[in-house]
């Protein structure tokens, strides 16, 4: 029977979550804003890239508070980001200046970010609970 270690985080950049939000991002840098009107990379480009952008930096900051409680809710704001790129996304494609396939791919990396960033918030509540000194 084959055993798996658990993975060593050593840095933000080693949490799953992290990755996938990361994915997002470069999603939203090179293949939507690239796919809007040269005037709308400007206005709307900028506001999707500050959403998506706002994804990977919160969960960094969140990761260099070392409190349990505080990496959540930085996770927390991070989910938030991200809910915020898929309402962009949404707009976007209803103004018609995206894809509905855009649309569709941005979904799916999106959701699979929320759902390892829920994890992740989870494992930090229940490492607070129990932590004896509630930090790490």
């Amino acid at each position: 029977m084959k055993t798996t270690e658990p993975a060593v985080i050593r840095t933000f950049e080693d949490l799953e979550c992290w990755k996938q939000c990361r994915m997002l991002r470069l999603f939203v840098a090179r293949q939507v804003v690239p796919a809007l009107l040269r005037d709308e990379r400007y206005r709307l480009g900028d506001q999707l890239l500050k959403a998506a952008r706002s994804t990977t930096a919160n969960i960094a900051e969140g990761y260099g508070r070392f409190h349990y409680l505080d990496n959540a809710k930085f996770c927390s704001n991070a989910r938030g980001s991200c809910w915020d790129t898929l309402d962009h996304l949404i707009t976007r494609n209803d103004e018609g200046f995206i894809s509905s396939e855009l649309l569709d791919q941005g979904r799916m990396l999106l959701n699979q970010a929320v759902k390892l960033l829920n994890g992740y918030m989870n494992y930090l509540k229940r490492a607070h609970t129990a932590s004896p000194v509630a930090d790490r």
